[in-house]
Formats: structure tokens, sequence, C-alpha cells
């Protein structure tokens, strides 16, 4: 998904991929958050993550032949380590088989203020691997246009005590008073976050 027609193009060439558009404190760059190959049995349930990077144009990512920059995809045939040679190594790991979809860069003042420039991520939750992973909603934390530090789940609870989903996040977005919306397609809602604090951020 793409929210920014302009950067159509970028999007395009990121499998599994949701782009931002470039904002201010993010260095110039417009971010992606992308899913890593979801074939478990093959490579493992912790392999290969899923991520957030900057996206640079003309720039290569690892698909098909690497992921997380130089490791390698054995099963691809022909290989390609010219290309291999120049992947990018991604920004920040979320984690693997998280299905992380939705991405919203937090710009409004109703939740405390660290939260202000960071990245709020919907993980969907994975559905093959062994231990369930994602199923959540984190934060990312921000600092001179990079992630910085480790994520902080925000909304919890969609798996119940036997691991079944009760509802999965999917996109995320800001309304206009600063809240967090979540649309949630199992539970088919739509959750709003806001601060328990009686004060809101300035």
């Amino acid at each position: 998904m793409c929210c920014d027609d302009a950067l159509r193009h970028l999007a395009l060439k990121h499998q599994h991929s949701t782009v931002v558009p470039r904002r201010p404190w993010l260095d110039g760059e417009p971010r992606d958050q992308k899913r890593g190959r979801d074939v478990v049995g093959q490579i493992g349930d912790d392999v290969p993550p899923d991520y957030m990077t900057h996206v640079r144009e003309g720039g290569f990512y690892g698909w098909p032949y690497s992921y997380w920059g130089q490791h390698v995809d054995d099963r691809i045939q022909p290989q390609r380590p010219d290309l291999v040679a120049k992947a990018i190594v991604p920004d920040y790991g979320l984690g693997a088989h998280t299905a992380s979809l939705g991405l919203a860069f937090y710009t409004g003042t109703a939740l405390p203020a660290r939260y202000r420039g960071g990245a709020f991520v919907g993980q969907h939750g994975s559905w093959n691997r062994s231990v369930p992973s994602g199923y959540k909603v984190i934060f990312v934390p921000f600092k001179n246009g990079r992630p910085d530090g480790m994520p902080e789940d925000v909304l919890t609870g969609f798996l119940d005590k036997d691991g079944n989903a009760q509802g999965r996040p999917v996109g995320v977005a800001v309304d206009s008073r600063g809240a967090v919306l979540v649309a949630d397609d199992v539970g088919n809602t739509v959750w709003r976050v806001t601060s328990s604090s009686t004060t809101a951020s300035r």
C-alpha cells in the first residue's frame, strides 16, 4: 500500500510493503515497512524478519535472492551474487513473520510527547509459525530521523489463552484529534487508542 501517488513506483518495487511519504524529521527519505518472505518450514520460525527501512531510489533490498542484506536464499536459482553484494541492510527489525502491515508516524498532541515523531506499527500476526508472533500494535521510537530503541507494545490481547485470534490489527492511522486508529479485520472493528493521562502533550 502506498499513501502517496508520487511514491507508488517505489512501493511497486518492494514486495509486501507499506510505503509512507517523506517527512521533515525523516532525513528527507520515505519509509518502507516490509514483510519478510513467509515460508516458515523452509527457512525457519525466526527468519527472515519483517522490517522498517528508508527507501532509496534505485536501491536493491535483496528480493528474491537474499534477505536482510547479504543473507542468501539458497532456494532461488540461478543466484545473482552481483545483486546480493549491493543489497541494502534494513534499518530496523520488526520480528519474524509478524505480518507488519500498518504504519503511521505520529504527529499529534493527544498522546504523551515521547510518541511524537515515532511510528505505530500494526502487526497482523503469523499464520504458520510454531509460536504465534505479532497480533498487536507496537510503537517504534525515532531519533534524528532513524528508529532508535526497543519497540513498545501499545495494543495487545488479540490472542486468547489457546492462541486463537480474536482480532488481527491491519491498518493504522492518526485521526484529526491525535488518537491512533487501528483497523481489525477479524473483529470487524476499528479501535481508537488515546492517552489515559488527563493532560495531552503540547
